[in-house]
């Protein structure tokens, strides 16, 4: 055991002595975490071992990575990192290698290192431990969305991203979450690659052979994505999720487009596809920008007896709690609503009054009374 720690600190001292010769240390500074140094490695090489011991080395080596950096913006001095910095990430990369593989389970432990990386390591190094944490834990949903997203935001790497996607439905097949984040994922990188082109075309920068797929930049990879998961995993919630994301998007029009068919087809029989379409209304373009107040009120008037003519007509088909539930709230939204115009004001108010008088409580009296049979 005594060999290995006295490697170790060897293999520390020219670093140490660069920090010094540099200025950034004093030789007291380096003689103390030399020592502090000691005492926590053999802590680390006792018979029976403590997580804490390790987390409490990592913490200390990354306080003194805040130290240089503090002190290097104060002097202005910026090199020789490899020689100072690098063999200390070295060092912390190593310790929280050997805490992972002792405390596997420890997902918390995994975060910090990825953590770590992302702020002070290589991306090759970041990309590694994703893939290690992964193998321990790929029953957790939430550590293959975070990875795929490390992939793209931290290492620019969409097909490193979509690659794990891909590996987290194999074993998440219809985990809602992946498919959304997967959807979004793909929608983001058309949009970054129409941006990319669009430059190109404005500079006239000849890209050679080069090609931007016209696939990608329309966003068909990303519907490819939502046939796959409007198959697998039923329900108006989450097809409007989709939707809703599709949306964020100024280039998806088809695609919302195709969207909304589907939902309008396979889901008339659920009330918060009704709710959605109903509420749409009050989006939808109508009147141009209107200058007067009493010209605005009456857009939003004409918009809410759209909306109410959608909800009529889903009450038709679908006259049950839940779908009365959604034309009740949504008078309540409107009603609560601030407006200085009287004549909305009023028009709200009696919609309110007339669903409750001709239309809730008769309903719920009649629900009574049935229950009043039964028993």
């Amino acid at each position: 055991m005594a060999d290995i720690v006295q490697q170790r600190l060897e293999d520390r001292i020219p670093g140490l002595e660069q920090l010094e010769r540099v200025g950034l240390f004093t030789n007291k500074e380096v003689k103390s975490m030399l020592k502090r140094s000691t005492a926590l490695e053999y802590k680390l090489h006792r018979a029976i071992q403590c997580k804490d011991d390790f987390i409490t080395y990592i913490q200390f080596e990354i306080n003194t990575l805040e130290l240089i950096k503090k002190r290097r913006a104060r002097i202005g001095y910026h090199f020789k990192r490899e020689e100072i910095e690098y063999p200390i990430i070295q060092g912390i990369n190593s310790v929280f290698r050997r805490a992972t593989s002792k405390w596997q389970e420890d997902v918390q432990l995994w975060l910090s290192h990825v953590a770590f990386n992302k702020k002070w390591g290589s991306k090759t190094q970041l990309s590694k431990i994703l893939l290690s944490m992964l193998a321990i834990h790929p029953d957790k949903p939430a550590l293959w969305i975070m990875a795929a997203k490390c992939e793209m935001e931290d290492r620019n790497s969409s097909e490193s991203a979509r690659h794990l996607f891909l590996r987290a439905l194999r074993f998440h097949p219809e985990n809602k979450k992946v498919y959304l984040e997967y959807f979004r994922m793909e929608l983001m990188h058309a949009e970054k690659m129409r941006k990319q082109q669009q430059e190109l075309e404005q500079a006239k920068i000849d890209v050679g052979e080069y090609q931007f797929s016209p696939e990608i930049l329309s966003g068909k990879l990303a519907e490819v994505i939502y046939r796959d998961a409007a198959q697998k995993i039923k329900g108006a919630e989450f097809v409007l999720s989709l939707l809703q994301i599709a949306a964020i998007f100024d280039f998806t029009k088809d695609l919302q487009d195709k969207i909304l068919q589907d939902l309008q087809s396979q889901y008339s029989d659920d009330c918060l596809m009704w709710d959605f379409m109903a509420k749409r209304e009050l989006d939808s373009a109508g009147a141009p920008e209107l200058q007067s107040a009493k010209g605005r009120a009456s857009d939003t008037d004409r918009r809410e007896e759209r909306c109410c003519l959608v909800y009529e007509e889903a009450l038709k088909s679908l006259n049950s709690e839940a779908m009365w539930t959604c034309y009740v709230t949504f008078c309540f939204e409107r009603y609560k609503r601030k407006t200085n115009v009287t004549e909305l004001k009023e028009k709200v108010t009696n919609l309110v009054f007339y669903l409750f008088v001709y239309k809730v409580i008769p309903r719920l009296c009649f629900s009574t009374l049935a229950l009043q049979d039964r028993v």
